[in-house]
């Protein structure tokens, strides 16, 4: 069968999921070498692409060299991205984001705010947005969606995950509001469901709008399983065309983050979120992605064959290897030779974007 997310048709099942890659200039317009890797991703045969996240607002970066969709500024370089991958049989999508609480005043140069003050450590790290602050945010959003269209994306995924805004003002951790936005789940998914309806204006009725939802927070007083369902209940009653599972915060314990470090050495030992997929498919008829942990091919087949998940979302493991589901596809169904150490974020940092350290070292040995 056909793998199909609104109109938009795709050649398979995996999903590039978003991964922060550090190819944009200060600005936050991409770079050539965005537009060749986000090729090269096509070229390796995966299903659908989604960029790294890109701020909405200038007061939303969260990471250094972060791709932006805050200005019109931003849109013809990024149209680049996504012919170099039309032209490659591939499918493109753009992450949404705001940092919240995790916006860096070094690269936005003001205080981070969030749903809430947060104190970690004793300390405060965020003041507390307004109701002006939370309106104009939404706005942005819708205006950031249009952007994407005219960039030539294929759709818009909104990230309500990983500890940003939208996952903060879901969490009772980070949300303490007393208005509107605070208080019950229906309250604090407010800001998520105005958000969707606020793109879904932008964009029209037949451009795919998906979103990055946590599975659970892995924190005291954090999301909930039971929480993420019912908050992806709602809306899958807005209307949302699929909705991609994760887990972890910035302030979960190191093991239990959205990026684990660690290598999966077994296929028992892949798939963090598989229970809470369960749950989700028992309830909810939206198209699932799931990320987190998967690594072999025969993993995401029983996924998708046993109806535990509609599309297999992998980040690392295509910094490792473009070509992985080529290389499946060829019927090299040995795993993924990621081995999640996460040194592949180290080049990005430095400006170089990301890529497989050791994968580096590796070819450099062979080639002695």
């Amino acid at each position: 069968d056909k793998a199909i997310i609104k109109q938009m048709t795709l050649r398979n099942r995996f999903v590039r999921s978003a991964t922060w890659d550090g190819m944009a200039e200060q600005n936050g317009i991409c770079t050539a070498q965005f537009a060749e890797h986000m090729a090269n991703h096509a070229k390796g045969g995966v299903g659908l692409i989604i960029t790294g996240h890109a701020y909405v607002k200038p007061d939303g970066q969260a990471s250094p060299l972060q791709l932006g969709i805050h200005n019109d500024d931003v849109i013809p370089a990024l149209k680049k991205a996504t012919d170099s991958v039309h032209s490659n049989n591939g499918r493109i999508v753009l992450q949404l984001a705001h940092g919240g609480c995790q916006s860096l005043t070094k690269f936005t140069g003001k205080e981070p705010a969030g749903p809430s003050e947060v104190y970690i450590d004793g300390k405060p790290i965020c003041r507390e947005m307004t109701p002006g602050e939370i309106s104009d945010t939404i706005n942005t959003f819708g205006d950031a969606a249009h952007r994407a269209v005219l960039a030539g994306f294929d759709g818009v995924q909104i990230h309500g995950a990983h500890s940003y805004l939208l996952n903060q003002f879901l969490s009772p951790f980070y949300n303490t509001r007393k208005d509107e936005y605070g208080g019950s789940l229906e309250n604090r998914a407010r800001i998520v469901m105005e958000t969707y309806r606020t793109i879904r204006i932008a964009v029209g009725n037949d451009y795919p709008v998906m979103i990055k939802l946590n599975s659970e927070d892995f924190l005291e007083n954090g999301l909930t399983v039971d929480d993420a369902i019912e908050v992806a209940a709602m809306l899958e009653n807005e209307g949302i065309d699929s909705i991609e599972l994760s887990g972890g915060a910035i302030q979960s314990e190191k093991y239990l983050r959205p990026v684990r470090p660690g290598n999966i050495d077994s296929e028992e030992n892949e798939v963090y979120y598989r229970n809470a997929a369960i749950q989700y498919k028992e309830r909810i008829n939206v198209p699932l992605m799931l990320v987190g942990g998967i690594r072999s091919f025969n993993v995401a087949d029983r996924l998708v064959s046993d109806g535990i998940a509609d599309f297999i979302s992998m980040s690392r493991p295509f910094i490792r290897e473009p070509d992985l589901i080529n290389r499946w596809q060829r019927g090299d169904f040995s795993k993924s030779e990621c081995r999640s150490d996460n040194t592949c974020y180290r080049p990005g940092i430095k400006g170089l974007g990301v890529y497989c350290v050791l994968k580096e070292k590796e070819d450099k040995r062979v080639n002695l």
